[in-house]
């Protein structure tokens, strides 16, 4: 067995070597803005440190995307030396300076009293101890700080081991910790999913005890925190474990209850893990997608018959879609974003064959819109991955995919505004007014020309706008 003397030795040696790649990470990737705010307040006689995530990006050599800043200076103070700033947070101590158009939050050393709403605490107190501060974050490898200068690490209990050991762990009792923000648990698991670490046991188990406080929180919050999860590398980890902790069944519970839902031969997978794999599938960088992969199957449970002897799921996407909507809704995301996915999990399910007409492949693209065609592609190739039978890429798609490039660079007319007639020539022809006749007779008209684009010539299309009105057919 070791001896104390060497844990401490070997503690001492580990801190070296991380102030070590902390002085040379810094040095080669600091802004330039960052280094003279943290010279600027020091001139000034303040204790300065980068902060929080940056700091925990440099050790583990990733992207740094924002520098946050700590210092002992109060909120007014930092207004004072500083001539752009904007009062983001000033009520719990955050002021955001504004350098070489850059924004770093700047945040007083602080104790926090109780929180009452599980966000928010009730009230701050400002400190001159960085290590008060650190012992009120969230998590242990949140709450490193360095001071370039004096070549100085500040860190919470056990927050290098952690970092070291790749471990997501509370600061302090985890219990405590999450009963203040209920975002926390959230942000947990979002953390091992963007860090590809793992969540210590305690931490982890205190979970389902909170959902309580979690549930107060906004869902907008839980939005952001799950579009973060979905933009990970491997989204199904940070799903799987929003399951295991309660927190699946209560922000998405039409998911959660799709668990253990058997499919048909088409699938190793059952409805859950088959959407967690559709959803891993997608490209990382469309994350709307990813969350139309997540819930293309959420209508599979309420439509699932046994039809002699073969499980079915028909029109489960059109029931999905609905219910895509509402769930879209409830998370608070924007009716754009809502319609969006809607209009992917409602189309997921085409099944092309090489015996389309082209006038079916216009009227599809017409359906799902150009602007979603190579994503809803994206969601029928992670489709067919995520079934688990590892029968590699669906290759019809590439004939159906030169097809719709052919339609859309011969400027084939896919909606009424690409007619060369418009509204006013309806109602000129037909001599009608303004109402629903108008657009039912641009919707035949423009059937007619997805079926065969050369009608698509105002004279031609004059003509059978006289024929409507000779035959009545647009009038009723």
């Amino acid at each position: 067995m070791a001896s104390r003397r060497e844990m401490r030795d070997k503690g001492k040696s580990r801190e070296e070597k991380l102030k070590a790649l902390l002085r040379s990470r810094f040095a080669e990737l600091a802004p330039q803005s960052l280094r003279d705010i943290l010279s600027e307040l020091g001139r000034r006689g303040f204790k300065a440190y980068a902060v929080g995530g940056g700091v925990r990006d440099l050790l583990l050599e990733r992207e740094v995307k924002d520098w946050d800043v700590a210092t002992d200076a109060t909120p007014s103070e930092v207004q004072e030396i500083f001539p752009h700033t904007v009062p983001t947070g000033i009520e719990h101590g955050t002021v955001t300076v504004i350098a070489d158009e850059r924004s770093f939050e700047v945040t007083t050393f602080r104790r926090d009293s109780e929180y009452i709403d599980a966000r928010h605490p009730k009230e701050v107190f400002f400190s001159k101890d960085i290590g008060e501060d650190l012992a009120r974050r969230d998590f242990t490898v949140n709450a490193i700080a360095y001071q370039p200068v004096h070549d100085e690490v500040k860190a919470a209990e056990g927050a290098l081991r952690d970092l070291e050991a790749r471990t997501i762990r509370t600061v302090g009792d985890p219990v405590e910790r999450f009963r203040e923000d209920g975002l926390r648990p959230l942000r947990a698991i979002r953390f091992a999913c963007q860090l590809d670490f793992d969540i210590d046991e305690g931490t982890f188990h205190s979970i389902p005890g909170v959902l309580d406080r979690v549930s107060l929180v906004s869902q907008e919050r839980v939005r952001d925190e799950i579009v973060k999860i979905l933009e990970c590398e491997k989204p199904s980890r940070g799903l799987d474990l929003m399951h295991q902790s309660g927190l699946l069944a209560m922000f998405l519970p039409e998911l959660d209850s799709s668990r253990g839902i058997a499919q048909n031969e088409f699938h190793a997978y059952d409805v859950y893990w088959h959407s967690l794999c559709t959803c891993d599938a997608v490209p990382g960088d469309k994350p709307l997608v990813r969350l139309a992969a997540l819930l293309h199957d959420i209508g599979k449970p309420s439509m699932k018959e046994d039809r002699e002897g073969r499980v079915t799921f028909y029109n489960h996407q059109h029931v999905g879609a609905e219910m895509t909507a509402k769930i879209i809704d409830r998370l608070r995301f924007s009716s754009a974003q809502r319609e969006y996915v809607v209009k992917l999990v409602d189309n997921h399910m085409f099944d092309y064959h090489s015996d389309w007409t082209d006038g079916a492949l216009r009227r599809f693209v017409r359906r799902v819109g150009v602007d979603a065609i190579a994503d809803v592609f994206d969601l029928r190739i992670a489709d067919y991955l995520g079934n688990g039978l590892r029968q590699g890429f669906p290759h019809y798609l590439d004939e159906m995919r030169a097809r719709i490039d052919r339609i859309l660079e011969e400027d084939d007319a896919l909606s009424e505004a690409d007619l060369e007639v418009d509204g006013n020539d309806v109602m000129k022809e037909l001599g009608i007014g303004r109402g629903k006749a108008v657009g039912a007779a641009l919707r035949e008209l423009l059937e007619l020309v997805l079926d065969d684009p050369r009608l698509n010539k105002r004279e031609e299309l004059l003509a059978r706008l006289r024929e409507m009105k000779r035959s009545g057919r647009a009038l009723g």
